[in-house]
């Protein structure tokens, strides 16, 4: 992987995420920009599926960079984020030492809590030097780990280290670029947030969802393609669902309805998919049948018309 230098300014940070497939507005193209060049973590919030962890995906790709993952979870500890001791190999070294007459607890107490019985990692890793510069750091949906996990990182993310009692405090020469994403399930605590730069990432309008399903899905008919944007866009801003279809749903309806030869929407093949766009029950029976039919009606009747021809 070849590294490549950060983008110099808004317009060539737009070009490296489109370079990339991935269509963004100004205003997050501006402060992933400015994440980059302050070398401060960036903090994306918004719904699931709007496309937040794809851009440090995206950023890994495009800067040559390696990516390190910390996928979050409710008893999320230290150990499973960011180092524990190999215990069997450190009493396999204590046994090997017992065994050799070396009864010097002090030099067996160095000797086991040594770097070679340390399992590294995401939060570990991440700090660590990397042949092609520093890593890319997605710390993936934070709003699913508990607060202690959040108080843990505020070390990490105001000084790009972490302190190991057997070893001392572990700093990075280079700071990482840091994506924290949340799915806004419960409020992160403003002590994190201060030490990040923010973005509210929103649902794409009918254009540049247009234009991100062109790229990610290049094999669907142009009129499908069209009519599955305007059916989505049409969902979000008229029903009341329980969850609300994301643009990884639009891409995922408009891939399996491309699979089965569709041209355009039909009331009864986008009914008997629903269940790819929407993953509630109760969302899906709201809007199956003769709903999925009007909505379709509707945004055929408000497609614009083609001009008269010319009487010759």
């Amino acid at each position: 992987m070849t590294q490549h230098p950060l983008p110099a300014s808004i317009d060539e940070t737009l070009t490296l995420l489109e370079s990339a497939g991935y269509v963004a507005d100004r205003s997050l193209a501006t402060v992933l920009h400015l994440s980059l060049r302050m070398k401060r973590p960036l903090f994306l919030e918004g719904e699931a599926g709007v496309g937040k962890t794809e851009i440090a995906k995206v950023l890994s790709e495009t800067l040559g960079r390696d990516l390190i993952r910390l996928q979050c979870y409710e008893g999320l500890d230290v150990a499973s984020a960011v180092y524990e001791w190999n215990y069997p190999a450190q009493m396999v070294e204590i046994r090997v030492s017992e065994a050799a007459g070396d009864t010097d607890h002090t030099e067996l107490s160095k000797s086991i809590f040594d770097e070679r019985f340390l399992i590294k990692r995401p939060v570990l890793q991440a700090l660590e030097p990397h042949i092609n510069g520093a890593p890319v750091f997605l710390i993936d949906e934070l709003d699913r780990a508990d607060e202690a996990f959040e108080a843990f990182l505020l070390e990490v993310l105001a000084d790009n280290q972490v302190t190991i009692p057997e070893l001392g405090t572990i700093k990075a020469a280079e700071p990482p670029i840091v994506v924290i994403t949340t799915n806004r399930t419960r409020e992160i605590h403003d002590a994190l947030k201060r030490r990040c730069l923010y973005h509210w990432v929103d649902y794409p309008d009918a254009e540049r969802e247009l234009e991100i399903v062109r790229r990610k899905v290049p094999g669907a008919a142009e009129r499908l393609s069209q009519e599955v944007v305007a059916f989505v866009q049409k969902l979000r801003a008229d029903e009341d669902l329980f969850k609300q279809p994301g643009v990884a749903e639009t891409l995922d309806w408009a891939t399996a309805l491309s699979e089965l030869d569709a041209m355009a929407l039909d009331p009864d093949l986008a009914s008997d998919t629903l269940g790819v766009l929407l993953k509630y029950q109760d969302d899906i029976e709201r809007v199956r049948g003769s709903k999925t039919r009007q909505i379709i009606e509707d945004i055929r009747k408000e497609e614009p018309k083609s001009p008269a021809m010319p009487a010759v």
